[in-house]
């Protein structure tokens, strides 16, 4: 360069060394500004190398929910055991596991034989009993014998009439009747068996309304209510109903400090079973713009609780620790009631060596 620049200025040696000075000052002023820029690179690269690297989530408002989950049973909202009302033994079944029935039909029969014998050998009587009273209510008419004779007739006839009729209901006592409509369920007997009452022989369910039912903790007592929506899941059957509590008991057992509820709803899937299990997930708590974090992203010290917000602070970004105070949790997500703003960049990988007002990296 410095040969060709000499060789095309010809002309005096000053000529020649002013020329060759020009462009030294050129080529000074482009190496000065290539070592700044290079500079400046160089303090971005190692400010880069410095910084932690992290990820961070946007807040954004949402709805926040909280449920009280305990488990249930379901049960048909008429679900009765039947038992015999009188001791026998077995004679007929009449029915079988599945089948429907109504109120009052015939479930089973005892044997009867002797109060059958008994009731003909009453009826037999009855029927001199009745000729004699006939016979002396004609003569009393024509004031032929005396009253002694026609009142004794009519009490033996009245008297023979009540031990009939008692004797009948004796005989339909050994019938085992169905005292709703329903769904035989269960069949405990067998033909040739003893029975007697209070023993439940057949089970019989009504599954036109079903009912959940619940024992809940005495704590929760202020904040369950008649009304509340409640999902109700059936996790042997992976489905779940939206309803609303039908009815909370006003009493707590003095045992296991727990009161009931019900909720009731109509079936919708055939293979309901009685005593079925079921979650009840009571929504008692619901924020409608609520700021909300998993909680595994949530620190603790001695001061309480806190995260990690990326700041901007240019050209980069640094970590600052917010003290945060946070609501209801459930799901692994915590409702943040303050310290955390829609926007807010929360630090949620590579936060837990950071320090405050350390440099980070997005």
């Amino acid at each position: 360069l410095v040969i060709l620049t000499i060789s095309s200025c010809g002309g005096s040696k000053e000529d020649q060394l002013k020329a060759l000075k020009s462009k030294h000052d050129k080529i000074a002023e482009q190496i000065s500004i290539l070592e700044k820029e290079l500079a400046a690179s160089d303090t971005i690269n190692s400010e880069d190398k410095v910084a932690s690297k992290v990820a961070v989530t946007e807040m954004k408002p949402g709805v926040f929910n909280h449920f009280i989950e305990v488990q249930g049973k379901l049960d048909g909202e008429e679900n009765l055991g039947v038992s015999a009302k009188a001791p026998g033994t077995v004679e007929t079944i009449y029915v079988h596991m599945g089948d429907k029935v109504t109120k009052g039909q015939v479930l089973a029969k005892l044997d009867d034989a002797v109060l059958q014998q008994s009731l003909k050998q009453m009826n037999d009587n009855l029927v001199f009993v009745t000729e004699l009273y006939e016979k002396q209510k004609a003569l009393w008419e024509q004031k032929i014998g005396s009253e002694v004779q026609f009142l004794s007739a009519k009490n033996n006839r009245e008297s023979l009439e009540n031990s009939i009729k008692t004797l009948q209901d004796q005989i339909n006592m050994m019938r085992i009747v169905s005292p709703i409509n329903g769904t035989v369920e269960d069949v405990a007997i067998k033909i040739g068996q003893s029975v007697g009452p209070g023993l439940p022989i057949f089970r019989v369910v009504n599954f036109s309304s079903m009912k959940v039912v619940a024992d809940i903790a005495e704590s929760y007592s202020s904040r369950v209510n008649v009304g509340d929506e409640v999902v109700v899941h059936f996790p042997d059957l992976q489905k779940e109903i939206t309803a609303k509590i039908s009815s909370v008991s006003k009493y707590i057992g003095a045992q296991n400090r727990t009161f009931q509820v019900e909720v009731r709803m109509k079936p919708e899937f055939n293979n309901f079973k009685a005593n079925m299990i079921s979650i009840l997930k009571i929504n008692d708590y619901r924020s409608e713009n609520a700021i909300m974090i998993p909680i595994n992203f949530i620190q603790t010290d001695k001061e309480g609780g806190f995260v990690f917000v990326a700041e901007k602070s240019n050209p980069s970004y640094v970590a600052k620790r917010y003290r945060i105070v946070a609501g209801q949790n459930y799901n692994g997500l915590v409702e943040i009631k303050e310290g955390l703003k829609a926007g807010d960049l929360l630090i949620t990988a590579g936060q837990v060596d950071l320090q405050d007002g350390e440099k980070v990296r997005l």
